[in-house]
Order: C-alpha cells, then sequence, then structure tokens
C-alpha cells in the first residue's frame, strides 16, 4: 500500500495520481499498488515534484516495522528514528 499527503502537487502530476490511486480527499493519495509499482511511483513523484510540493508518502514493507516514511520538502514536524522505527516528534502543549 501507498500513500501519498500532498500540500500542492503540479497539475500533470495530480493527473497521473489519479491513474494508480484514489483521491479521499484533495491531494491524499491512497493504492493498494505493488512494490516494485510503488518504487516506480515514488522515484517519479522525486523527479517531478519540486520541494514546495510537501509530499509525505507512507509505503507498506513486508519486513518490520512494516512501513516506511519519505518526505519531498521539508515536514511540518519533525521525524526521529529509534531502533529502525521511523517516528513524527509530537511537542507537548502545556494547558
Amino acid at each position: 500500500m501507498l500513500v501519498v499527503v500532498a500540500n500542492d502537487l503540479p497539475p500533470a502530476v495530480r493527473g497521473r495520481m489519479k491513474l494508480w490511486f484514489i483521491e479521499p480527499r484533495p491531494n491524499v493519495f491512497v493504492s493498494g499498488i505493488k512494490d516494485s509499482v510503488a518504487t516506480a511511483v515514488i522515484d517519479y513523484l522525486y523527479k517531478h515534484c519540486p520541494p514546495e510540493s510537501g509530499l509525505l508518502m507512507f509505503r507498506s514493507l513486508p519486513q518490520p516495522p512494516g512501513y516506511e516514511v519519505r518526505t519531498i520538502g521539508p515536514p511540518r514536524k519533525p521525524m526521529t528514528n529509534i531502533s529502525g522505527l521511523q517516528l513524527v516528534v509530537e511537542t507537548l502543549v502545556s494547558a
């Protein structure tokens, strides 16, 4: 499975994404494509999307931890690796 969340995609890329994915919300794409096709789609996105696109890609993997997270452009929240797990850092806001 591959999930792509974008801030803004170039129109040609968005049209191409609709060939492989459903778009349940604007700029959120979900597909159950095979691993080899998912890799090709991720390579396509790296070639055709500028950093301003703000992409966050979640790909399922057959081995632990079961997923991979990739970004194009700086993510809004920092990410870290702990023991091979890719995690998003959340800050606590005290009330």
